[in-house]
């Protein structure tokens, strides 16, 4: 298999550009810094917003830490975010903002299932543990329904040989696995971004993302964005990252000059100029 190199932004072409009707993107290190939004990214999302360009949230992140940004921002009745929504904890939870303010759950298993994975998860986080007392869960772990996240880069570091070493013992407990810019992610179940992203176009937009593909970009940063770099065709990845580059077999198409959130606000720079008339 030829892995092909990601080609500069500037090479996408307007004509592509200009049918973008929707963006999605990951959150960490895509739009935030040191887990905060960069205001660069911030700005973007309002002007896509302005444009009419929904823009879906897809993360690795726990139900718990992405329910704030999509409630009141404390100042209007607008959101902290302008978004269509966010796909939590790699696909198998939807969070959207309702006309009246609240936040509705969407659930890809059923509440027995969910009870069932959660001892299958607990079990295996807590095998990591013992076998590796370096390894830390996620300080965002409280908020978690579905998955288990260990920290390899937010608050403790894990080197390279350690990260391999968390998900093979993972995958050894029948967990799917993916490695984020920051966490250590583990699942029960067959879904992902990509699964989760279509599953969040159809109940929200009454829309099919596979028959659409021409229409939407996806931004990312991680391997953990790989599966989407992989079936979307248009991709950006942000600058940074070039750190997971190596060990990727699927690619973003196109790479912009700047880092996280800036790098963000370029693309969606770049989809709104070639929507102007």
């Amino acid at each position: 298999m030829t892995v092909l190199e990601p080609r500069p932004l500037t090479d996408w072409p307007a004509q592509e550009r200009a049918h973008i009707a929707g963006v999605i993107t990951d959150i960490d290190d895509t739009l935030t810094e040191d887990g905060q939004i960069m205001p660069q990214a911030r700005a973007a999302l309002s002007a896509l917003a302005r444009a009419g360009l929904p823009v879906l949230a897809v993360t690795g992140r726990p139900v718990g830490w992405s329910l704030p940004w999509l409630s009141d921002n404390g100042q209007t009745n607008e959101p902290a975010w302008p978004l269509l929504g966010i796909v939590a904890e790699n696909g198998a939870v939807a969070l959207s903002r309702q006309p009246d303010g609240r936040i509705a759950r969407l659930y890809r298993a059923d509440a027995s299932t969910r009870q069932a994975n959660h001892r299958r998860l607990q079990a295996a986080l807590q095998a990591v543990e013992s076998a590796l007392p370096q390894a830390r869960r996620a300080q965002d772990s409280a908020g978690r329904e579905t998955d288990i996240a260990i920290d390899h880069s937010e608050f403790h570091r894990l080197n390279p040989a350690q990260i391999e070493q968390v998900v093979t013992l993972l995958r050894g407990h029948g967990l799917r696995v993916t490695v984020s810019s920051i966490h250590i992610n583990a699942w029960l179940g067959e879904h992902d971004k990509w699964v989760g992203a279509r599953w969040a176009v159809q109940a929200w937009l009454h829309r099919s993302l596979t028959d659409e593909l021409q229409r939407w970009v996806y931004v990312g940063d991680s391997s953990n964005d790989e599966v989407m770099f992989e079936h979307m065709h248009h991709s950006v990845g942000v600058a940074n990252v070039t750190r997971f580059l190596p060990r990727m077999r699927h690619r973003p198409k196109y790479i912009s000059d700047h880092h996280r959130g800036e790098g963000f606000a370029q693309v969606a720079q770049a989809v709104l100029a070639a929507r102007s008339p």
